[in-house]
Parts: C-alpha cells; sequence; structure tokens
C-alpha cells in the first residue's frame, strides 16, 4: 500500500472527498488542498481513471528530518526509485523550502537529483519544470522542505488530470474541466431532469455534464504517467478498461448549451465530438434574452463572464440584470449554480443565493452560488 495525495484546487476539498468516497475510498483525511488517503497499484490507475475534480495523484514515498544537505541526499537515496524510473528516463523535481535550514530550492532540487542517481547507479537526465512541456512524459518528483521536515513525492497523473483530451479549442476565459466538474456535482444535478447553459464558451460545463451522465471516465483517452513505470501492470490496466460500463440512460440527458459568440459555440461543438458526446448536448448561438429552456424545470449551471477580462469599456452589470430577468420570467422553480468573481454581479441578478462555495479560478477568487428560482 501507498500513502496517496490528491490534489485538489483550495476551497474543493469536501466535494472531491465524496468523490473519491463514492470511488471505493474509505478512509481518507482532508488537508488544505487536497486528500490523503492509503492505496494501492490498482486504486492508482482506476482513480486516475475515474476522478473528475482532481488534478493529480501523487505518491508520498516518505518524511524525513533534514537539515544539512548531506542528511537530504542520504534519506533520499533510500527510497524504490527503480519502482518508479525507467532506465534513461528524464525527471522534473520541484522543491519548495520553507522555514527551513534547507532555504535554497536549487541546491536541494541538485542534491535529491543526486541522491536518486546514486540509489539508480547513474544519475537521470534532469529538466526543470519550467523548461519542459507538461505533455512530455518527464517524472515529476515533488520535494516539499517545511520547518526542517522533509517530504518526497512521486506523481502518477503526468499531465494534470483536467486534461481530458477532448478540448483543443477554447475559447475566453477558459473554465478548466476539474472545476466544471465540480461545479455540476455540487449543484446537485439529477440526470434525468434538463440542464442549460447560457455563457457555455467553448462547452466546458455541458461537455463534463454528458460525460458524468453518461459514466464515461474522464480518463479515458488520455496518458498517464504510471504507464511509464518499469512495473506498470498492463493486464491490470485493461481489465479495469474492460469493467468500464458506460451508463444507458433510459432518457437521454437533456442538456442544452448557448452562446452569443458564434465562433464559441463552433468551438464547443468540435470539443463535444472529440469527447464523444456531441449527440447528447444541443449548441445554440443565441444572447441570453432569447433562450428557450425546457417546459420541465431543470437546473442552470453557468459560469457568465466575469468583466475581469473584457473590455473595461463595457458595463456587464446590465447583463447580470438581464440574465436574472430571464431567469425569473423563463426558469420558475429550476435551480442555479451561478459561478461569479464579484458579489456586486451577482446581487444584480435579483436572486437570493441559499448557499455558497468559495475557490479559485485560474488565480481568481471565485464563488459558486446556488439557489431555487422562485
Amino acid at each position: 500500500m501507498f500513502e496517496l495525495f490528491a490534489v485538489v484546487t483550495p476551497g474543493l476539498e469536501t466535494i472531491a472527498s465524496k468523490e473519491l468516497r463514492d470511488l471505493g475510498v474509505k478512509s481518507l483525511a482532508i488537508e488544505n488542498g487536497g486528500i490523503s488517503f492509503a492505496g494501492d497499484l490498482k486504486d492508482i490507475y482506476r482513480l486516475n481513471l475515474y476522478l473528475r475534480t482532481v488534478s493529480r495523484i501523487l505518491i508520498r514515498l516518505g518524511h524525513f528530518h533534514a537539515s544539512a544537505f548531506s542528511e537530504l541526499e542520504k534519506k533520499s537515496s533510500r527510497f524504490p526509485w527503480e519502482i518508479f524510473l525507467a532506465a534513461g528516463q528524464p525527471i522534473s523535481v520541484r522543491a519548495t523550502c520553507h522555514k527551513s535550514r534547507l532555504y535554497h530550492s536549487d541546491a536541494v532540487v541538485e542534491r535529491v537529483v543526486g541522491a536518486i542517481g546514486d540509489h539508480l547507479g547513474s544519475v537521470p537526465a534532469h529538466h526543470k519544470s519550467d523548461d519542459i512541456d507538461e505533455a512530455d512524459m518527464h517524472q515529476l518528483i515533488n520535494v516539499r522542505l517545511l520547518n526542517d521536515e522533509c517530504t518526497i513525492s512521486v506523481d502518477t497523473s503526468g499531465e494534470l488530470l483536467h486534461r481530458r483530451g477532448y478540448r483543443l479549442a477554447i475559447a475566453k476565459a477558459p473554465l478548466r474541466e476539474t472545476l466544471a466538474a465540480a461545479i455540476i456535482l455540487a449543484s446537485e444535478w439529477e440526470f434525468d431532469k434538463p440542464l442549460l447553459d447560457p455563457f457555455c464558451g467553448s462547452g466546458t460545463i455541458p461537455i463534463e455534464a454528458a460525460l458524468l451522465a453518461l459514466g464515461i471516465p474522464p480518463g479515458f483517452k488520455r496518458r498517464f504517467a504510471f504507464m511509464s513505470w518499469p512495473n506498470f501492470d498492463q493486464n491490470m490496466w485493461l481489465n479495469i478498461l474492460n469493467t468500464i460500463a458506460f451508463i444507458q440512460p433510459k432518457e437521454l440527458p437533456q442538456i442544452q448549451a448557448s452562446d452569443r459568440d458564434a465562433g464559441a459555440i463552433e468551438m464547443a461543438r468540435a470539443n463535444a465530438k472529440r469527447a464523444g458526446v456531441s449527440d447528447y448536448i444541443q449548441f445554440d448561438c443565441r444572447a441570453i434574452s432569447s433562450i428557450s429552456p425546457p417546459f420541465t424545470p431543470g437546473w442552470m449551471i453557468t459560469n457568465p463572464p466575469y468583466g475581469l477580462r473584457i473590455n473595461s469599456n463595457k458595463d456587464i452589470r446590465n447583463l447580470y440584470a438581464q440574465f436574472g430577468k430571464v431567469l425569473r420570467i423563463k426558469c420558475k422553480n429550476w435551480r442555479t449554480a451561478i459561478l461569479s468573481s464579484d458579489q456586486a454581479l451577482l446581487s444584480q441578478t435579483g436572486l437570493r443565493f441559499d448557499s455558497t462555495i468559495h475557490f479559485s479560478n485560474g488565480g481568481i477568487n471565485v464563488t459558486l452560488a446556488k439557489s431555487v428560482i422562485p
């Protein structure tokens, strides 16, 4: 068994922990920015494949005291690096140092690379993390020093897990796939009810909703770092893939997505096709005032413009006011989950929000506000 850590956008730990429990993880501990738990190789494979709200999964190799470079190098060399590194495989070591005698991160990286070389018998090629593309299969190793206590972790995911592989085309201010999935799960959308996103951009929310409703694993079409490990169990991986049972709903999910930007809609359609869910989403180019939601009440889940990445001369308060007016007229008894960076903008909708969740979207502090439209 390994000590595992699921990295999560701060503020979304509770949502991610529920997802882990639903996938069979029984004992976990919520930390700031992630969840720790125990798991084996099969768990590593399966969770990378299925998790929708987690950014990456790390193996915490160990924790030890290190107040001198000789101590750091000696203790780092004891870990079973041969499990994770094939001969000649390049690595990328990232170090953070806080309140420790070993405060120079570059020097820490140099010693850990040397320690790995001592264990393996040859020093692996090392590339700084800012010199490589995340798509490259460099094995990422994280070193964290806090109060002279060192934690060394090995990444199992490779590219961040929000990179599902379908979103090659993006509109302005794109929403990460992991955040879109978290918003949908937080909204408690019922799959047999309509879902409407009137500010869909490049389609991330409706696509993630369709993947969720159909039971399609988000990592179904991508590679992971563990596939490059010397002990990668191809048969175990194929058995996990063979157990995937896509949901065949009695009624197809009613997902509508619209945007006033014709270019964004074109991108969204292309992304949905790559994701294999284009048959389940109705995309339309239309302004918020002309949306035509289904008669049956459902969920309005959307990420409207924040006003931070558009021309400063444009006042979007009127947009939010119009949005609220349309909701009250056309979406009575619908549930809403609206993402915004500005409480004042949310107040322009005239809606009373029952609950909020706070997190960061691309470095911007945002709020997911939920309500039921009277």
